[in-house]
């Protein structure tokens, strides 16, 4: 990375102080899982286009929901929509050794970012619908929805641990992140405000 890029990239995490976070980013290339075309715009703080219609986040965006995943060493994430593979790359990083199951439900994307993940052990990547879940690998830490729902996703609770989180963008236009955390009583839910997702595709996607 260029030191102005590396410049430029440091302004991505705000007052950010998750330094397991931080080495991720900086370990993982974006250029490696974006187009020929977009690779200079990789160190910006900007959404790209990726195939298919969808993006990939842009940096911000995810340093705010990968710190609100609380991410720690050896455990087990299940990512909804897998895109170019760059936000399970990152997840990858922090939480090695353990495992990302990730899902992407377009068949050209899945194949981009399978590509994109050959050399991460610790990742299995499925084609699949992933609004509903994996239930063969279950039960998960975390599980993080990378597009936006028109709903909670309640369908993929039961795929958690006790005290484990999901986060997911609600809503239409713009969404809420919301951010559930389950108990032994049900959940408890908060929401951290206003961002901007492509939608879900699926059973329970937008229709």
């Amino acid at each position: 990375m260029k030191k102005e890029e590396k410049i430029g990239f440091l302004r991505t995490f705000g007052d950010l102080k998750n330094e397991k976070i931080i080495k991720a980013f900086f370990k993982v290339k974006r250029e490696t899982f974006v187009l020929g075309e977009y690779k200079k715009l990789a160190y910006q703080d900007v959404a790209l286009p990726i195939l298919c219609g969808q993006t990939i986040s842009q940096p911000s965006t995810i340093v705010i929901m990968l710190d609100l995943l609380e991410l720690e060493k050896g455990q087990k994430i299940l990512e909804i929509g897998t895109g170019s593979g760059y936000n399970s790359a990152l997840i990858s990083e922090i939480i090695k050794p353990g495992k990302v199951y990730t899902i992407e439900i377009i068949k050209e994307l899945y194949e981009f970012a399978k590509n994109n993940l050959e050399k991460y052990k610790n990742i299995l990547i499925f084609n699949k619908d992933g609004g509903l879940g994996l239930e063969e690998d279950m039960p998960y830490d975390r599980i993080i929805v990378t597009a936006a729902c028109p709903d909670i996703p309640y369908q993929l609770v039961d795929q958690l641990n006790e005290n484990g989180i999901l986060l997911a963008p609600v809503g239409v236009k713009y969404q809420d992140m919301i951010k559930l955390i389950k108990t032994k009583e049900g959940y408890n839910i908060r929401n951290y405000g206003k961002f901007e997702f492509v939608k879900l595709k699926g059973e329970f996607g937008f229709k």
